[in-house]
């Protein structure tokens, strides 16, 4: 599925929220204009504010609100990709140095500050009240699920429940906040909103579960990193929880102890295949498509239009994304 097909209903839009978002994110500092700048040319797909935008047409209909929506999600999640490139010290992001490599950390994390305050500014100082109050729980939510992450990465003890608690939390969050927002802009009917918040919801949790996933199956050719990220920095996620489920125990425990002690390129390679062997790549692909069967649910009571087909058409880029 190929996303210029599905942003077609909102092509002209989109380039009006660019200029919104670039307006949001400018600055009279001159330190701070000028990464402002350099993150501008980190290019991303702009999923969440295309959410925003096709949420808000399926909805009733695009307005300015909208576009602050859509920019305050992506002033969000631009802050929260700043914030993680410093807690995992990486080197780039969207192939440029990350903010951190190019202006070191203490810095890094101060630009994080101020695109979350910016995000926050725009809504308060156009009285959007419900807007913050959405956007707060969902980074209220988003660091909880990290942090719960962290917690069970150091034990290596996570189940299915705990995991989708995780995934919920730290990725479908600010999904579901998008579809929210866009909804909320253009409409008062609260059944609406609610469904296109659950949508988004589900949405991301497929979005998640199929990431873990490419993990352990996908190519460095395709995804643009070496697989088994995942596998190094001990994160137990759904293929490797539906394994130990179906697995021998004392094959469970011996995969376990590769994790905490294997020599690294043995390890994934042998985790890999313990994850394949067992059935839990499988499955988590069903279960990825089970939440995508219910994020399509979700739409059944939406009015007909381009902006809803475009919706469904994001479920099945969601299921055929390769990176």
């Amino acid at each position: 599925m190929d996303l210029n097909e599905i942003i077609l209903p909102i092509k002209e839009q989109i380039k009006l929220f660019d200029a919104e978002f670039k307006s949001a994110i400018r600055s009279n500092i001159g330190l701070v204009d000028i990464i402002a700048r350099y993150i501008l040319r980190q290019k991303g797909k702009k999923i969440r504010p295309i959410l925003v935008l096709l949420s808000a047409k399926a909805s009733g209909g695009i307005n300015k609100s909208t576009y602050r929506a859509a920019a305050l999600v992506e002033l969000l999640h631009t802050a929260t990709l700043i914030h993680d490139d410093v807690v995992d010290n990486a080197d780039t992001r969207r192939g440029l140095a990350s903010i951190n490599a190019a202006w070191k950390n203490k810095i890094a994390v101060l630009m994080g500050d101020y695109l979350l305050s910016r995000g926050l500014l725009l809504s308060l100082l156009n009285g959007e009240f419900e807007f913050l109050k959405v956007s707060s729980v969902a980074v209220k939510r988003m660091s909880e699920g990290e942090l719960l992450q962290i917690q069970k990465s150091r034990q290596l003890d996570m189940d299915e429940e705990t995991y989708f608690k995780i995934i919920s939390d730290k990725t479908a969050s600010l999904i579901s906040t998008c579809c929210e927002l866009g909804a909320v802009s253009a409409t008062k009917d609260e059944g609406i909103v609610a469904h296109l918040r659950n949508f988004g919801e589900y949405l991301g949790m497929a979005f998640q579960i199929r990431d873990d996933v490419l993990d352990y199956e996908g190519k460095k050719a395709t995804l643009g990193k070496p697989i088994g990220g995942d596998i190094r920095e001990r994160k137990v996620t759904l293929p490797l929880i539906y394994a130990f489920e179906n697995a021998p125990k004392q094959t469970g425990k011996s995969v376990l102890r590769l994790l905490k002690n294997g020599k690294r390129g043995s390890r994934i390679d042998e985790v890999i295949k313990f994850a394949e062997t067992y059935g839990g790549i499988g499955k988590a692909h069903e279960k990825a498509e089970d939440f995508i069967l219910r994020a399509r649910d979700e739409l059944n009571d939406i009015e007909n239009s381009d902006a809803k087909e475009s919706l469904l058409k994001l479920t099945e880029f969601v299921v055929d994304r390769v990176n």
